[in-house]
């Protein structure tokens, strides 16, 4: 298995376990230190002279957020030490162009849920469900979101994951095994079930249901095949959606078209 660097760190600490990434400990076997204090404007900062940083956190912070923050700081202690950068250390987001911040979320990503270990819990979850996500987000202490992102990302199975607000998609991410050409739309159907549960009263889906791939992928084929979704509130006006695609013809790299 190919280690990243913050798995290496890991590694070369002798962790084997979710309960052993220690954040304040690995800060400071890389010369940072961490304190925690009042911030205005960002959830945490660093500053490093030489082989020495330190990494401020906002004090109040909501524990998995403040352990976000120290990954990614780390993430930017590792990748850019000596560059000035204004960071803000916002929750993990997937990005497209490899900004220093898309950078310092990867570390983040790597170090809070190693792939060595991330792999092996998940596999013991079967089907990717919301329920498999919080599962993982217990045992690594890591928020439902950031979860759900690395759970996608490491394909563990033909999945997409799309967050909406009321002014339509913010994000969304795919897992390798999905072609691009399934690209979500930008707006949610009504027909989805993620409509009722954002614009309406409709609770959180409790597991996966099958529904028209044409409610989620503005596409001419689109509407010969179906997908499952599940949808869960994450604010006041912000709702994250799995699709699950299981369908073999969809996962086929050649022969659609617009």
């Amino acid at each position: 298995m190919h280690l990243t660097h913050a798995e290496r760190l890991l590694q070369e600490l002798g962790i084997t376990e979710p309960d052993e990434i220690d954040l304040d400990a690995i800060a400071f076997h890389v010369g940072a230190r961490v304190r925690y204090r009042p911030l205005e404007g960002c959830e945490a900062r660093i500053i490093g002279a030489g082989d020495q940083a330190i990494i401020t956190v906002k004090v109040d912070s909501h524990p998995r957020r403040k352990r976000f923050s120290i990954a990614h700081e780390l993430g930017h202690w590792h990748h850019h030490r000596g560059q000035c950068l204004v960071c803000r250390a916002e929750e993990m987001r997937p990005g497209g162009a490899l900004s220093p911040e898309r950078v310092a979320d990867g570390f983040a990503a790597h170090l809070l849920m190693p792939a060595y270990l991330f792999k092996p819990l998940a596999r013991q979850h079967g089907r990717l469900t919301f329920k498999a996500v919080n599962a993982l987000a217990e045992a690594f202490r890591t928020s439902q979101t950031a979860t759900a992102i690395r759970l996608v990302e490491s394909d563990h199975a033909p999945a997409l994951l799309i967050c909406h607000g009321a002014k339509g998609r913010k994000w969304f991410t795919r897992a390798p095994s999905v072609p691009q050409r399934w690209f979500p739309q930008e707006a949610l159907d009504a027909d989805s079930f993620a409509f009722g549960v954002l614009f309406g009263s409709k609770p959180d889906d409790p597991m996966p249901r099958k529904i028209g791939a044409d409610a989620w992928f503005d596409r001419r084929d689109a509407e010969r095949f179906e997908v499952h979704e599940q949808t869960r509130r994450t604010g006041t006006d912000e709702v994250l959606t799995l699709i699950l695609v299981s369908d073999p013809d969809m996962l086929e790299d050649q022969g659609y078209r617009r």
